[in-house]
């Protein structure tokens, strides 16, 4: 019977040990991406009077597009690359008689001779880009 307890114990600790979360070095972590990718190409193509098809070509589906406010369209692309810290990006666009008439988040369209706000491969750090309406031209 001592031997069986012991036994018993032995596997639980090593089930337990198994659950840990202690990383271990060397491990790989996959990169994690939820949402629309939303690259300042993409934003770029947004022209104000655009229909909902038109921007639905542009950016794809949106992620999110609230009952009660079918005139706001949100996207959110999220990354977190090999277990660091996750990075976001946001972009709502609102509608008026299903023309596009502003853009409010962290990537914003570049006026024209003017240096894009993000690149595409690099969303913008949490915090560092307020969401701040912009009309468009």
């Amino acid at each position: 019977m001592q031997k069986l307890l012991t036994t018993l114990a032995l596997c639980a600790t090593l089930i337990l040990a198994g659950c840990s979360t202690a990383s271990i070095p060397g491990q790989y972590k996959i990169d994690i991406q939820q949402g629309n990718v939303i690259s300042q190409e993409a934003v770029a193509k947004l022209k104000p009077g655009m229909t909902k098809s038109q921007v639905r070509f542009a950016l794809g589906t949106p992620l999110l597009v609230d009952v009660f406010h079918q005139d706001r369209w949100d996207y959110i692309y999220s990354i977190q690359r090999g277990g660091q810290e996750r990075q976001q990006r946001h972009l709502s666009l609102f509608f008026a008689d299903d023309k596009l008439t502003r853009i409010e988040g962290d990537v914003q369209p570049a006026a024209k001779g003017e240096p894009s706000v993000a690149s595409p491969s690099a969303p913008s750090q949490p915090g560092t880009d307020a969401a701040v309406p912009v009309p468009l031209p």
